[in-house]
């Protein structure tokens, strides 16, 4: 999620606000954010082999916030792809800013930080934190654990032996030989890197939920399958069958809390076959059951602790991502109904856009979900090198009339 100091891998989290925020209330709101989490006081060095690591600066520039005139409904869409391209000085800056799209009676708060320091719920805890203070500058947000290294997180009974750990190291060393004989892939012509943004409604939203429950299926099961279809509807031959499911670690590990500012999420590869005689909600319950075996059989403190090995090779393992063609169509990240309210004393988060973020790997595929208010939302990101944005609207366009269709009994 880093990649390296000279490529920006920013994530952006937008909220539409009704009433008047006041610019002091969001500065003071920061400065308690920046109090409560260590990564938000930290530097970002690398050393001569260009692993990153994190350096301490309890005297680093406080976040800084900048104000814009806000115009029309989707001037928070042309700042978050500026935000994307925009790196940090990683040896002076926090690693977070904010911007704020304000008028009369409608204001949009803009969230950036590099993905190396956060993840998906962590984004939704320092936008419900910073809301939260925002009207109540006085509020109590309590600390955040901070921690070292991945040992902060694996239990104290359990310990690897020797077996293990000649285990990790062996695989360590294979990996660093696999890159030095591996065929090396031009990287991937330029593009520009596109999002777009779409709602559906309450009622359609209630229709998934309903179906999929009288199904015996997940919303992301069914989500999962619609896109892959879609995928083969529009691209056929040259579609995959297989889609990317980011975990969040929290489900894995309970100490890690809510408002821990983490950045790992193990992945799950699934695949399903593109001609196939099985209905719609057969294929979403088999891939439902598949998917939680693959969750359950993650071993999560073996995968974090064989990741302390493997350091050396995170740069090679990034540049195959940048340049090697991958096998999946999409990754699909669902973060859920969002922990954020929807009412303050002060003023009203009329709507919440889903987090985009700009991979600069060859397949950058990705489509955020997320809930708010009954309804559900949708963040595509991609690259017009890899897949042209019309391309990636047809999908869309089809996921969408494919899960009507399949809602359509529900009336």
């Amino acid at each position: 999620m880093y990649v390296d100091a000279a490529t920006t891998v920013n994530c952006v989290f937008s909220v539409k606000i009704r009433g008047i925020i006041k610019e002091e209330n969001i500065r003071c709101a920061l400065i308690k954010l920046q109090d409560k989490y260590p990564l938000l006081r930290v530097k970002i060095s690398e050393d001569r082999k260009r692993c990153p690591y994190f350096i301490s600066d309890n005297s680093i520039q406080e976040i800084p916030v900048r104000v814009i005139d806000r115009y029309t409904d989707t001037d928070w869409e042309t700042i978050s792809k500026q935000e994307w391209a925009i790196p940090f000085a990683l040896d002076t800056e926090p690693l977070m800013r904010v911007i704020i799209l304000r008028s009369n009676e409608v204001s949009d708060l803009i969230l950036v930080c590099p993905h190396c320091i956060c993840d998906g719920s962590t984004f939704v805890a320092l936008m419900r934190e910073t809301l939260e203070l925002i009207d109540c500058p006085t509020k109590d947000i309590g600390n955040s654990f901070a921690f070292n290294s991945v040992a902060d997180y694996i239990p104290k009974h359990l310990s690897f032996g020797m077996r293990e750990i000649f285990k990790f190291k062996f695989f360590s060393k294979l990996a660093i030989l696999y890159f030095l004989l591996r065929k090396k892939y031009p990287k991937p012509q330029a593009g520009d890197s596109y999002f777009f943004n779409s709602k559906i409604d309450q009622e359609f939203t209630s229709k998934i939920t309903a179906k999929c429950k009288l199904e015996k299926t997940s919303v992301h099961a069914a989500l999962c399958i619609d896109y892959l279809r879609a995928f083969n509807s529009i691209k056929g031959n040259n579609a995959k069958g297989e889609v990317i499911c980011p975990v969040d670690i929290r489900h894995l590990i309970p100490e890690i809390k809510e408002d821990t500012m983490f950045a790992f999420a193990p992945i799950v590869r699934l695949a399903v076959a593109k001609e196939t005689n099985r209905d719609f909600w057969e294929e979403a319950r088999i891939f439902k059951d598949d998917l939680g075996h693959k969750i359950d059989a993650i071993k999560i403190f073996n995968l974090l602790q064989l990741g302390e090995y493997f350091h050396k090779s995170i740069p090679n393992f990034v540049d195959i991502l940048i340049s090697k063609d991958s096998s999946h169509d999409i990754t699909l990240s669902n973060m859920g109904r969002l922990n954020i309210p929807h009412q303050f004393s002060t003023f009203e988060v009329e709507t919440v856009y889903s987090p985009t973020v700009a991979f600069p790997w060859k397949n950058p595929n990705t489509l955020v979900v997320s809930w708010f208010r009954g309804e559900m939302d949708f963040s595509f990101i991609s690259n017009d090198a890899f897949l042209n944005k019309a391309d990636a609207k047809a999908i869309t366009k089809t996921a969408l009339e494919v899960l009507s269709a399949e809602t359509k009994s529900l009336g």
